[in-house]
């Protein structure tokens, strides 16, 4: 019965930022770590960044510094705030619990959000 929706992406040039969004239905968000995912033409999916119930957050290296993510639980959505895109950032960005969860499902995979940082 769980829904999670991603929005926020588009084109955006090489320094630019953008903000996602996930929007998640059901009654398990306030329960669980959450976590960003991404997945660029040709790689598997990797985890981009996650936040647990309470705030705290972990970062992949190739996003320290630039990205930050956060929840707000009494909206059931989580964010992820990207700056000083690269390139290399461009991939469909894709949201669910985070994986160890026991709320965590393939099948919570969506279609994303697509992210495309290009001059």
């Amino acid at each position: 019965q769980v829904q999670l929706v991603e929005s926020g992406g588009g084109l955006v040039q090489p320094g630019g930022s953008l903000t996602l969004s996930c929007e998640a239905s059901g009654r398990f968000f306030s329960l669980s770590a959450m976590a960003w995912y991404r997945q660029a033409p040709g790689k598997q999916r990797e985890l981009v960044a996650a936040v647990t119930t309470s705030g705290t957050t972990n970062y992949a290296d190739f996003v320290k510094g630039r990205f930050t993510i956060s929840r707000d639980n009494a909206k059931n959505t989580m964010y992820l705030h990207m700056n000083s895109l690269k390139p290399e950032d461009t991939a469909v960005y894709d949201c669910n619990f985070l994986r160890g969860s026991p709320w965590f499902r393939d099948a919570y995979w969506g279609q994303g959000t697509q992210v495309t940082v290009s001059s």
